[in-house]
């Protein structure tokens, strides 16, 4: 629902609107992907601060990375970051992410903890002279600028974890989109699958108080950044939130981001649905594009893209890669460390993603608050 007389949410599109500008004024270079398919300047020795299921599928993303080494890992539990190190080859073990932000051992620390404490440990990273990538979603977009400004204050690089955005399906859609489809009018994305387990961290609105909305929202959020053309101003926010009658956790959300020339981006998540659904539908003056699971590529690492152009047969597309976008990521992150020329097209991409989530949220809360 609108929102316009709520002043939190009036702040947040002055906010968004700020987020635009700063994007807008990026070139396609600094926007797009940077580094896939070249050998990183340098290798970084990365630190992974946390033990759990994605800090071990990074494992080996960094493993399978040009340009990464995995040096070392800390836990607030010494067993679990000596279990780890040994699973995964990782020479160093610490009991303390402050130790190992500030340990000669590491070049870049990757930080894969709660949403509720990210902030504090990237910052501290930065301050040690450590290149960052965290997890997403970030706790808001001013504590995406504070890292971000400890990051620019301390000469490292900042990434968030997404990623989609560094297969090469993305750099081929943002190139070719105009001429398949003409000018975009509509992005609609979905990001919903079946998490029923209250378990969950995910279900802890302590650790991770946006929920659904932060862990899968933020992938509608940043299928709308990838997807629509940077320079558009966020005009209105729709936004409906449910929640989870036993945890009051946010559990799904679906709504509309509308922007100026009437473009606007539809969106839908949740960890209530049965079956998952990933999907980013694009419209376009001359055609319609469809990335079908978009957050991952095949078992050959390729990805599609279904372009239907007018009332021709739709186009299959398949985007060839030698890796998966996770390890592509940290390839990227080798080449932003060494060329300081590259890190503000990332960096925007976050702030902007998250931008855009803020919005969603606090229309979401305001509509709750209304009884709409």
């Amino acid at each position: 629902m609108n929102a316009p007389t709520h002043e939190p949410t009036r702040r947040v599109f002055l906010q968004v609107a700020a987020a635009s500008a700063v994007s807008a004024g990026l070139s396609p270079r600094a926007f797009g992907r940077q580094s896939s398919g070249t050998t990183p300047p340098l290798t970084l020795r990365w630190g992974v601060v946390g033990t759990g299921s994605i800090a071990n599928a990074m494992a080996r993303a960094i493993k399978g990375a040009q340009g990464a080494e995995l040096a070392a890992v800390s836990s607030r539990r010494m067993e679990s970051a000596r279990v780890y190190a040994e699973r995964h080859g990782a020479a160093h073990a610490f009991d303390s992410w402050a130790k190992m932000a500030s340990s000669e051992k590491v070049d870049a620390i990757y930080v894969a903890t709660p949403t509720s404490v990210r902030e504090e440990i990237c910052i501290a990273a930065a301050r040690g002279g450590k290149h960052v990538l965290g997890e997403k979603p970030l706790a808001s977009l001013a504590s995406v600028n504070r890292i971000l400004t400890a990051c620019r204050e301390n000469d490292v690089a900042f990434m968030d974890g997404t990623h989609f955005a560094h297969h090469p399906r993305t750099a081929e859609l943002q190139a070719r989109r105009d001429r398949w489809i003409g000018a975009t009018a509509l992005v609609d994305s979905s990001c919903a699958f079946n998490l029923q387990d209250r378990s969950n961290i995910r279900y802890n609105t302590e650790l991770e108080p946006m929920g659904a909305i932060g862990d899968a929202g933020w992938y509608n959020m940043r299928a709308a950044v990838e997807c629509l053309p940077r320079e558009l101003k966020l005009e209105s926010v729709r936004a409906v939130l449910r929640r989870d009658k036993e945890t009051g956790a946010a559990i799904g959300g679906s709504g509309e981001l509308c922007f100026e020339g009437g473009v606007r981006s539809t969106w839908s998540c949740g960890f209530d649905a049965q079956p998952s659904s990933m999907h980013v539908h694009i419209e376009g003056a001359g055609g319609e594009i469809e990335m079908p699971g978009f957050l991952f590529q095949e078992r050959d690492n390729s990805a599609r893209l279904v372009v239907k152009q007018g009332d021709a047969e739709p186009t299959t597309h398949r985007i060839a890669s030698d890796k998966p976008g996770s390890v592509l990521m940290f390839e990227d992150m080798a080449a932003a460390a060494a060329a300081p020329e590259l890190r503000a097209g990332w960096a925007n991409r976050t702030r902007r993603t998250q931008a855009l989530l803020d919005a969603i949220w606090h229309v979401g809360l305001a509509a709750e608050a209304s009884g709409k």
